[in-house]
């Protein structure tokens, strides 16, 4: 496996935890201040996406493994498919979530913004690692 590959995975651990770290923030710090759990939720889907961005744009500015587009194409593709399945089993079977629960996060129609780090996790290492850190 390139070593590429084996740093993202390490990274992805990362971004998990920044993860686990923002929800618990939201669940016992701001969301029983605010005392309004959609709102709760949109900040912490804000601070998780500024997060991830700067930790995908430290890793791929810090690495000295090579990359390709298309390493950074499968590292997105890779990082969501970890964070569904996470979210999905960890959800569901651990901490006893009905599936409807979790999808409800989905729910774009009813202000739910979850979907938003979804798609920062896909496309982020391409954006980051092609065009911000491109040289000029």
């Amino acid at each position: 496996m390139e070593r590429i590959y084996l740093q993202a995975l390490g990274v992805w651990v990362l971004l998990l935890i920044l993860a686990i770290v923002n929800a618990t923030l939201r669940n016992t710090l701001y969301g029983p201040i605010l005392k309004n759990e959609l709102l709760a939720h949109q900040i912490s889907t804000g601070t998780a996406i500024v997060l991830f961005l700067t930790t995908m744009y430290v890793f791929f500015s810090r690495t000295r493994a090579p990359y390709t587009g298309t390493d950074l194409i499968i590292i997105g593709i890779l990082w969501l498919a970890l964070t569904i399945a996470f979210e999905f089993c960890f959800g569901h079977y651990i901490l006893g979530n009905p599936w409807s629960r979790l999808l409800h996060d989905y729910n774009l129609f009813a202000g739910r913004l979850w979907i938003l780090v979804l798609v920062t996790i896909l496309v982020g290492p391409y954006v980051i690692g092609r065009y911000l850190l491109a040289p000029c």
